[in-house]
């Protein structure tokens, strides 16, 4: 055997023994009544667009692809949802208290408008996930009108007996 055919038979090798190494993908869920998009503040052309270009991260309605369960990839798929849904989960909306809700619609409205997210990574290959620039004025407009619902539902409720 010639040099090569050994060192492209030991890294078929070591892809083969890492698909033992388990992801532990996040689970998912449909069924999610506390989600963002059940709270009755996001249009139907903005949850369009949250669900193509956010929800796969973001939710618990994680659409895992056929890479995510091939190694080394799922490691960085696992890790990579677990932090979003850390950082934002769409379907956990309802059991944020206003200020979390504020916070996480500033920070949905910065990060849109600068192109932060979806992430270039994702969107290089998921590409239907691309925001034109119309459609990123409309989730930071829908942003930034929303903190002013969140704020009016927090007070039509009342406050919190304690």
């Amino acid at each position: 055997m010639k040099g090569w055919q050994y060192l492209l038979s030991g890294i078929v090798l070591i892809v083969l023994v890492i698909q033992l190494v388990p992801s532990e993908l996040p689970s998912t869920e449909i069924n999610n009544p506390g989600d963002l998009i059940e709270s009755g503040i996001v249009s139907i052309e903005v949850a369009g667009l949250l669900r193509t270009s956010c929800y796969d991260c973001h939710s618990n309605e994680t659409k895992f692809p056929w890479y995510s369960y091939v190694a080394p990839f799922s490691w960085l798929v696992a890790k990579d949802v677990k932090d979003a849904r850390k950082e934002l989960n769409f379907s956990v909306w309802q059991d944020y208290d206003m200020m979390e809700k504020l916070e996480k619609l500033d920070d949905i409205s910065i990060e849109v408008k600068e192109g932060e997210m979806p992430m270039p990574i994702y969107t290089a290959i998921h590409t239907s996930a691309k925001l034109s620039d119309a459609q990123r004025q409309l989730i930071v407009q829908w942003a930034e009108d929303a903190m002013d619902s969140v704020v009016e539902e927090d007070e039509e409720s009342g406050p919190e007996e304690g």
